[in-house]
């Protein structure tokens, strides 16, 4: 058994800000007073649970929430939380290039930049389909897309002077930056979202980190390799990319209580955000059928209230057992060292525990205080 040295482990976690306001700038001064490496935001105009079912007899939360698709501005909300912070890294897990040109992320992330004295990280992936095709932008070749842009931004990052670019998607003449970066040279790390060959290959090539939300340990260690590889053919150095992890998470000081919120409708909508080929793993199609991308394909506000129960009552709770970090504070702390142990440098943890059980507010955030403690000291 490898002897775990805890301190090399990153903590981070959300940071929902809701009206009102002010009181999410409460809650990132208490994330940060609390120790987290971290804190993150989902870049959503859309959350994943249908209205049809957000109702106090289905989700808890209904009775204090009237809407599922609540978000402020993913940007302008860090650079409010950066301006109310010394410390903590701050990012979106993660956006995407459909909605925002790349030069607009470029020249975003350099103004978080210097609103954080460099404590931005641009999480970025391929997207989403509920946060793009309901708004009438065309899906079109995300991962190509999105190679593409991390290209553009770069350019801009690193020339003050005008640039040129004849790309698929973008195409810049006589395009200029002159905005640096905060700290001479030093630009915000590009941590990217990926799961897949293609884009884990990206990784090794073009990122300087990791965030894939996966609790598979195996798959991690596999999706690692393929990105230190990649790096070392682009003749980059593996170790300056952070292999870090999103997970949901769900805590309580009683295990089978973590078993009973994974029982919830709540709970098992997440999974239809899933592949078909992970329902089959269980030897199921996915209830919407054999070709349904979750990702892709699930737009929550096209699903009315018995569609989405009678495919909630097809998901049996092995599969979020499997696909949720769950169980008491020492439990989590043995799944996080797992992760660890394979490369894993930086983990963060979306507590969904009062999603499920809305009295589980303060209790499971007194777990994620003790995960906090372990591994922070």
């Amino acid at each position: 058994m490898i002897k775990m040295d805890v301190d090399d482990v990153k903590i981070g976690t959300m940071s929902a800000f809701l009206p009102p306001f002010d009181r999410g700038i409460n809650t990132i001064k208490r994330i940060e007073e609390a120790g987290y490496d971290s804190a993150w935001w989902l870049d959503h105009l859309m959350g994943w649970v249908p209205e049809s079912i957000w109702t106090p007899d289905i989700v808890e939360l209904a009775a204090y929430q009237e809407n599922p698709h609540v978000f402020f501005e993913t940007l302008c909300t860090i650079a409010v939380a950066a301006w109310n912070t010394k410390k903590i890294l701050l990012g979106p897990s993660v956006t995407e290039t459909f909605r925002r040109h790349p030069a607009m992320l470029a020249q975003a992330f350099l103004t978080l930049d210097h609103i954080s004295k460099g404590r931005v990280i641009l999480g970025i992936g391929a997207g989403e389909g509920e946060n793009i095709t309901p708004y009438g932008i065309e899906w079109n070749k995300p991962v190509s897309r999105l190679e593409e842009s991390i290209k553009i931004i770069r350019l801009l990052w690193e020339n003050d002077k005008k640039v040129d670019f004849d790309g698929k998607f973008w195409k810049l003449k006589d395009a200029v930056l002159g905005l640096g970066p905060y700290e001479k040279g030093k630009y915000p790390p590009i941590w990217i979202g990926a799961h897949r060959p293609k884009m884990l290959e990206m990784t090794g090539r073009l990122g300087d980190g990791w965030l894939p939300a996966t609790p598979d340990v195996d798959f991690y260690k596999e999706g690692l390799g393929i990105i230190r590889e990649s790096a070392k053919k682009a003749s980059r150095d593996p170790d300056e990319i952070t292999p870090a992890l999103w997970s949901y998470a769900v805590l309580d000081e009683d295990h089978d209580e973590c078993l009973r919120m994974l029982e919830t409708p709540l709970a098992k909508n997440y999974m239809l955000t899933l592949p078909n080929e992970v329902f089959e793993r269980y030897g199921i199609q996915h209830p919407f059928g054999e070709n349904y991308y979750g990702l892709l394909d699930y737009v929550p506000t096209r699903y009315d209230r018995r569609t989405v129960l009678d495919a909630l009552e097809k998901i049996p709770r092995k599969m979020c057992e499997d696909l949720y970090l769950h169980g008491t504070p020492d439990e989590i702390i043995g799944q996080i060292e797992k992760f660890a142990k394979v490369g894993m440098k930086h983990i963060v943890l979306c507590n969904m525990t009062f999603f499920f059980d809305v009295r589980k507010v303060g209790s499971s955030f007194s777990c994620m205080k003790k995960v906090v403690k372990y591994f922070k000291g």
